[in-house]
């Protein structure tokens, strides 16, 4: 299905990125889709998603557990999925102790990624692609580099991803609900972009809207709104049932120009395909 004239994934056309593709997805399938889906582009932080569906898949396995001793004193495996380790962005400096702040961290995704190599006994790159990416049909997405952010894929597979979220077939469903359920609630921290957020709600890879605002998904995103974005201008939201899920793809860096457009654009994607 294409996007017909007129509606809200038109939009993404005016944001003046030299690439960018959206679509739509419903309870029972897509419901639109805009521009060049197949279109293979670095997707960023998104990439945080897929790589803790790779974790709680290990999880799951009885490779290692959610409460297993990872990183600095007193953090373990859960800490770090929902970057309540107390490491910094993107260095080995701890700035908090875990479990008091929730501080976003690559280094605490990259750390995590090591983990699931050395207890597997498999490369991460491959056990991403062998435990998620392939039995979710997602054939044209490759981790090229760091799990924190360098997953390239299109909006085809992003798709596949979100379809798993809403109703997961890799994972089983109580380990899924987990990882939109708030981890450690109540903490303070700051959303990148977005200023200080409190409490500032994080599920185990997913972001969680909760209260936050202003808010990326936007001023009539449910409280259960969940999802990711990314520094190479891609996001991807999921409504709770019944509503839509949207995601976007962009070759424009994240900047002010994704605070002013993002929200009222997922706000009308919303009105238009609820």
């Amino acid at each position: 299905m294409t996007d017909p004239p007129g509606t809200p994934l038109t939009e993404i056309d005016r944001w003046g990125a030299g690439f960018a593709a959206g679509a739509v997805l419903g309870p029972d399938g897509v419901l639109a889709r805009h521009g060049d889906t197949g279109h293979v582009t670095r997707v960023a932080s998104i990439t945080k998603l897929a790589t803790a569906w790779a974790v709680l898949l290990a999880v799951e396995e009885g490779a290692t557990t959610l409460d297993t001793p990872l990183g600095p004193p007193g953090s373990t495996v859960r800490h770090l999925l929902c970057h309540t380790g107390g490491y910094d962005f993107d260095t080995d400096r701890v700035l908090a102790a875990p479990g008091t702040r929730r501080i976003y961290s690559n280094t605490g995704y990259e750390l995590l990624a090591r983990h699931i190599g050395e207890v597997t006994g498999i490369p991460f790159d491959e056990y991403l692609a062998g435990g998620v990416l392939e039995p979710l049909g997602m054939t044209s997405s490759e981790l090229r580099g760091s799990p924190a952010a360098d997953l390239w894929s299109d909006i085809e597979d992003l798709l596949r991803l979100a379809a798993e979220l809403r109703a997961p077939r890799v994972l089983h469903p109580p380990t899924a609900a987990a990882a939109h359920t708030c981890q450690f609630p109540a903490l303070a921290g700051v959303l990148p972009g977005w200023g200080r957020q409190d409490p500032c709600d994080w599920g185990l890879g997913p972001e969680l809207r909760g209260t936050k605002s202003p808010h990326w998904t936007g001023s009539t995103a449910a409280t259960g709104t969940y999802g990711h974005f990314g520094g190479s201008g891609t996001f991807l939201w999921i409504d709770p049932d019944p509503g839509p899920s949207c995601v976007v793809l962009t070759d424009r860096e994240f900047g002010d120009w994704s605070v002013a457009a993002w929200p009222p654009f997922s706000d009308s994607v919303r009105a238009y395909f609820s």
